[in-house]
């Protein structure tokens, strides 16, 4: 019953009958031996379709994704509740203000899935949901933002990530198993104006920041799985304003190290504030964007 209730992730190929991808299987390594491919999605009743496209949106998975790297004796070591859930499917909204910020928020550190990680808003597809509607309820619930549909010229999806936690194989074997959809909407207000609208929730939000091209680009060069042998903190100040969420929902104005949102995840060992890999992912086809519109 509980699948009834949850859109799962299946694939198509090649006009073939669809199949739902099982927990333990990679949905990238469906599309071939790469952490990369190229897909075109949509939804038919309450299951995300995933099919090959050369047209298509980017989906990509980790280099170090702990789905691509199980053993068959640590695969046999998952629970079976969890073997038997399929794949999920999130929504992460990254919302592009007129003068060019995107909304970040950093998750409450008492979630149980990447607390204290920096993240666009976001959530899971509820059934009968569309991308965009999943989008737009999530960023209501999370940051107050309550807007329409009409206020946005398009919604594009910029990508598709496949994403585990815990996030790598040292931490422990997968809990969960899960595709973000990442869609971007451009807003005609200005960053400064849609903050006014902010209202957090504190149960899902400790702080927000509206990261410019600048910081961005130095998030996305702080990539996860490699050494860091430039510093991505170069040209950047010492720090970034962000607002503080209180337990009552209030904001308050702080500062934080930049060096915080370059970090890149820790191979082992606790987890540290920073933003998330699939965010990385996300606002890297949020620069191609840009670029593009400026050179088209």
């Amino acid at each position: 019953m509980d699948g009834l209730r949850r859109v799962l992730v299946w694939t198509c190929a090649d006009g073939s009958v669809p199949q739902m991808v099982p927990f333990l299987q990679s949905v990238t390594g469906r599309f071939g031996t790469g952490d990369l491919a190229s897909v075109r999605c949509r939804l038919d009743r309450n299951r995300l379709l995933l099919s090959q496209d050369p047209a298509g949106v980017p989906l990509q998975r980790p280099a170090f994704c702990p789905i691509k790297h199980l053993s068959v004796k640590e695969a046999a070591a998952v629970p079976l509740d969890a073997q038997q859930r399929g794949v999920d499917v999130g929504v992460a909204i990254i919302l592009q203000s007129a003068n060019q910020r995107v909304l970040l928020t950093r998750r409450a550190k008492h979630l149980r899935i990447f607390p204290n990680i920096w993240v666009p808003p976001g959530g899971h597809l509820e059934p009968d949901e569309t991308l965009l509607e999943a989008g737009l309820r999530e960023l209501k619930e999370e940051t107050g933002l309550a807007v329409d549909a009409d206020e946005f010229a398009s919604a594009k999806v910029l990508g598709v990530w496949e994403s585990a936690y815990p996030l790598m194989l040292s931490r422990g074997p997968p809990q969960r198993h899960h595709l973000v959809v990442y869609v971007l909407l451009r807003s005609a207000r200005m960053h400064s104006r849609l903050q006014e609208c902010l209202r957090p929730s504190p149960a899902e939000v400790s702080a927000c920041l509206w990261a410019d091209i600048r910081l961005v680009g130095a998030m996305v060069a702080a990539v996860d799985g490699q050494d860091g042998a430039a510093d991505e903190t170069d040209g950047l100040p010492a720090s970034v304003s962000v607002s503080q969420v209180s337990p009552e929902g209030g904001l308050t104005d702080a500062d934080i190290p930049s060096r915080v949102l370059v970090r890149r995840a820790p191979p082992s060992g606790p987890d540290v504030e920073r933003v998330s890999t699939g965010t990385k992912f996300a606002l890297d086809l949020w620069l191609k964007t840009l670029s593009d519109s400026l050179n088209s």
